[in-house]
């Protein structure tokens, strides 16, 4: 089967063929339908070999997975083959902690670093691939390739917005900084599940109008003036909830000034960037949180809202063989939504 795989760190990932797994006990072998590209990935790419620590390359890329069930291992109950499925991208949760037991298996007590679909373990930029089927949710006769974005930018936000629903009364704020693949989707799901205004932050101009064509109420250039002018908008009163797609200095900082007392700011962006964090530095009573990914019961959640139409993955289709030139617009900034890699496609899809 071909599969676009990092061979040795720090080179340039190849499509190869390489031979189709079989499933063994508790497995699942999946048909992939669409494979989503991350900002992760690229920062895969870029790792050393001491970063990889005992999980090195030689392994396939791809993360944001959905197909169907080509093959069911020993043991292994409650799925048919053909059967439409999402895959949950982080593995390395135990199974019998609370928060497994709960399916969020993304809070795993006994996580000690990040692994899963590839990052550590072979993913989805493959025609086939494997999958403890504890980590796979049915999805009825969802499309795969706009369930593939769900799986981590969809899930992501989705886990990061549910603790903060109960404070999103009607006169309330809730705003998003970095309206790309996650925060696009983040709009969505505030516009469906809560009662509050939506206001999304970006440097974009096209980002902002797309986000306002999907529910944003009011739309703000990302600047040093953004925090002022929400504070504006809510009379001073700040917003409820900041959810900052971002993660860079600047947005961190928007985001507290921007927060109200007894604010919620969730960061789910990658810049790795931090604030200070002290009595006077933070609103009183705010609360700070990140949040990484999600679980099974919560991606279940995110593709029902998909199915019934609430939310729209906007997404960029691109043939397997034609990955290299995906990961190049992702990279250059050109992706109107999420990139979609298709096995089985050898030409080009608008």
């Amino acid at each position: 089967m071909l599969a676009f795989r990092l061979i040795q760190p720090q080179e340039p990932p190849r499509l190869e063929e390489i031979p189709r797994p079989s499933p063994g006990p508790g497995q699942l072998l999946i048909k992939v339908g669409g494979c989503g590209l991350c900002h992760t990935d690229l920062g895969l790419m870029k790792r050393t070999r001491e970063e990889w620590f005992d999980t090195p390359p030689p392994l396939t890329l791809g993360h944001e997975i959905a197909g169907w069930v080509a093959q069911i291992g020993q043991g292994v109950v409650g799925f048919k083959s053909g059967e439409p499925v999402a895959v949950v991208p982080v593995w390395g949760s135990c199974g019998h902690c609370a928060p497994c037991r709960r399916g969020e298996e993304n809070f795993c007590y006994y996580i000690s670093r990040l692994i899963g679909a590839g990052v550590g373990l072979d993913g989805g930029l493959a025609e086939y691939m494997l999958v403890e089927a504890r980590f796979v949710v049915p999805m009825g006769d969802f499309d795969p390739v706009l369930a593939a974005p769900l799986t981590d930018a969809g899930l992501t936000t989705y886990t990061a917005i549910k603790p903060a629903l109960p404070s999103l009364v009607p006169g309330s704020t809730a705003v998003v900084i970095g309206v790309g693949g996650l925060g696009m989707l983040a709009v969505q799901f505030l516009r469906t599940l809560c009662a509050a205004r939506v206001i999304a932050v970006d440097t974009d101009a096209a980002h902002l109008e797309l986000a306002k064509e999907h529910g944003a109420d009011v739309a703000l250039s990302s600047d040093a003036s953004t925090a002022a002018l929400i504070r504006d908008i809510t009379s001073g009163a700040g917003a409820s909830f900041v959810l900052d797609c971002v993660g860079a200095e600047s947005t961190l900082t928007t985001g507290v000034a921007a927060l109200a007392r007894l604010g919620r700011l969730t960061l789910v962006g990658a810049a790795l960037k931090t604030i200070p964090f002290g009595l006077h530095e933070v609103p009183w009573g705010a609360q700070l949180t990140t949040s990484l990914n999600g679980g099974t019961v919560n991606l279940r959640e995110v593709i029902e809202l998909a199915r019934l139409g609430r939310i729209e993955a906007i997404v960029d289709r691109y043939p397997l063989d034609h990955v290299a030139d995906a990961y190049r617009a992702l990279a250059d900034g050109k992706l109107r939504g999420r990139a979609v890699c298709i096995p089985g496609v050898t030409e080009s899809i608008s």
